[in-house]
């Protein structure tokens, strides 16, 4: 019988991230109705909830049973959370909190050049072009296709439309 694999970086804290969410899920799913009877509309909710947690509480005892590797915490952040990672979430936490107050224009733009600036690293006009570009079919898409309505911030974007709308319909 061959030796247990040793527990790789990042698994143990993997597992107790997955059964707080498990946990957090059973909860949710109590606050539904409660467990007053079998046929609740959280019984379902709370019985996939509750395999969740078992099942997360298994996984969990068999890492901590399982011997630990050589590597160290640097390792943690080389192998689970990469600098390029760490940067780009917080880019992202960056464009959901200045969202609202720029608007979806500005702050996707400006997510999208630095994102692209900072991936791609094909000199500045170009990642000027391509994220033109894609807000550009992003907008179209989403706001004038589906017709989402997108944080308006700074842009009036509303006396836009308006504007157009009323520069097509005046002629006719």
């Amino acid at each position: 019988m061959s030796a247990p694999l040793p527990r790789k970086v990042g698994e143990l804290f993997f597992g107790f991230i997955v059964l707080a969410f498990s946990v957090f899920l059973f909860w949710q799913a109590y606050e539904i109705s409660g467990f007053s009877e079998l046929s609740s509309p959280g019984s379902v909710p709370m019985a996939a909830a509750a395999l969740m947690v078992l099942a997360a509480c298994i996984n969990l005892l068999k890492d901590l049973a399982r011997p630990t590797s050589i590597d160290t915490a640097r390792s943690f952040f080389r192998v689970v959370l990469p600098p390029i990672v760490a940067i780009m979430i917080a880019i992202i936490f960056l464009f959901g909190i200045v969202l609202e107050t720029l608007g979806f224009i500005i702050s996707a733009f400006i997510f999208l050049l630095v994102s692209i600036q900072f991936l791609h690293k094909k000199g500045f006009i170009r990642s000027f072009l391509l994220s033109l570009l894609a807000l550009s079919v992003i907008y179209i898409i989403f706001r004038l296709v589906f017709s989402v309505i997108l944080p308006e911030g700074l842009i009036p974007e509303r006396d836009i439309m308006a504007w157009i709308g009323s520069q097509f319909s005046s002629g006719a």
